[in-house]
């Protein structure tokens, strides 16, 4: 019998070093409950934050879509009534799109403010002209009983009308005309300003040339619907941020620190509905072809804090691993309470980051948090370790950490391959520091 082997103490150096480490695997996962609080936060304020735009925006004027302007002329057809067994007559609607269509626009934006939060909302000016011309396989003939032309309402698609600043004039050839709000036939729009014009001269084989002045307010984007044979748009703005979207992207943009200027061309041929349209089947194919510019406030400091909040684990981890290796290759003990405070510190990085992004910048905001965070835990690790230069490695290489996550958070296109390669440098490290321990406590025994 072995007596050197009963005499052994139980609770060996090498026992002690494994329970350390699924101490701290167990502290890991125990800071992920906050680090859930968090996040959940962050999830509500956004939420706070997306709720109070809207809400400016419903008082200022919502996005707006302007569409058309279209010409509807009800003509009257027979029918075979089912119920009466007689033929009688009813009114049906053809809708006439614009040969051309051509929009000009200067859209400026400005700010307003609902508690903390910042809605972005614009005052725009826009021309839209263009010509109409009868199809071909619309046969309108003058004096004809079934087309009363003088029944003509030339439309206007708006869905805000409360963003309408002044009122609306239209030059219809050589007389002039104000819309009135509403749109008295629903079978294309639904929203907008309509007046009643003379479609005489169309069915003369004449072009009828027009011209709309529109001063519209709205938030968050303006759309524009192609309904023009050749549909152009030229805007300007003072908006730094916007993001351009839709059916068509513009031929042209370009965005400085000014503003931007954009333009778009359009045919007929690129959308799916013809230039006369005799039912509402198509309202859906206007819809899908409409297109733009988002002038959205780039609130980004959300998104980019629960961008930050992915990498916790990280630090956390790499944190504590250093914390270990210092704890065993420089014989300090550190206690599990020391460690959790440690990890309750970087998971308050994370608070302290949304608080402070929500009054200034992303940017300004992580300094500042990381800068709290690192101070704190390198004093508290100087004073726990009693090496202050031990202590001041450690907060070095948090900062280093909080660099390298910054650096990820701004990535867009190489994110995951930077985040690949700093992961795979990060665990070379580890496996090179880790060859220095006795992991068999045999140094120790």
């Amino acid at each position: 019998m072995n007596w050197k082997n009963e005499n052994r103490p139980w609770w060996t150096p090498r026992r002690m070093m494994a329970a350390k480490v699924v101490t701290i695997g167990f502290l890991t996962l125990l800071l992920m409950i906050p680090m859930m609080l968090i996040e959940s936060l962050m999830n509500e304020r956004e939420r706070t934050a997306g709720n109070a735009v809207e809400e400016v925006g419903q008082k200022w004027s919502g996005a707006q879509t302007v569409l058309g302007p279209t010409l509807t002329i009800p003509y009257y057809t027979t029918q075979h009534s089912e119920k009466s067994g007689r033929t009688e007559r009813v009114v049906q609607l053809v809708n006439i799109l614009p040969d051309s269509l051509d929009i000009i626009g200067d859209v400026r934006t400005e700010e307003l403010r609902r508690g903390i939060y910042e809605a972005v909302v614009y005052r725009s000016t826009m021309e839209l002209r263009g010509t109409f011309v009868l199809p071909p396989d619309v046969p309108l003939r003058p004096g004809d009983p079934d087309f009363p032309l003088e029944g003509a309402m030339l439309n206007l698609g708006l869905s805000d009308l409360r963003g309408i600043s002044e009122p609306v004039a239209v030059e219809w050839g050589s007389t002039q005309k104000t819309l009135d709000p509403g749109i008295l036939h629903y079978q294309l729009l639904t929203s907008g300003v309509s007046c009643r014009v003379n479609a005489l001269p169309l069915a003369g084989g004449r072009t009828v040339s027009f011209r709309i002045r529109l001063a519209l307010k709205g938030s968050g984007s303006l759309y524009f619907a192609p309904v023009g044979k050749t549909t152009t748009i030229a805007l300007r703005s003072n908006c730094r941020t916007p993001s351009f979207t839709g059916a068509f992207l513009p031929a042209n943009r370009q965005v400085t620190d000014s503003g931007f200027v954009c333009d778009w061309k359009v045919m007929h041929l690129n959308r799916n509905y013809p230039q006369v349209l005799t039912g509402s089947d198509r309202q859906e194919a206007i819809e899908e072809s409409v297109f733009g510019v988002d002038v959205l406030q780039p609130v980004k400091r959300y998104q980019q804090s629960m961008r930050s909040v992915k990498y916790a684990i990280l630090i956390i981890v790499l944190t504590f691993v250093v914390c270990f290796f210092v704890e065993v290759l420089q014989r300090r003990h550190i206690h599990p309470l020391q460690y959790l405070l440690v990890g309750l510190a970087l998971s308050l990085f994370y608070s302290l980051l949304l608080s402070i992004s929500e009054h200034t910048s992303f940017g300004l905001a992580y300094l500042i948090a990381a800068v709290m965070t690192v101070s704190l835990i390198t004093c508290y690790m100087a004073g726990v370790l009693k090496l202050r230069r031990t202590a001041m490695a450690i907060g070095g290489l948090l900062a280093g950490l909080y660099v390298y996550v910054y650096v990820l958070i701004g990535m867009e296109s190489y994110a995951l391959l930077a985040g690949s390669v700093g992961l795979f440098v990060i665990l070379a490290v580890i496996m090179y520091v880790s060859q220095k321990i006795d992991w068999s406590g045999r140094d120790a025994a």
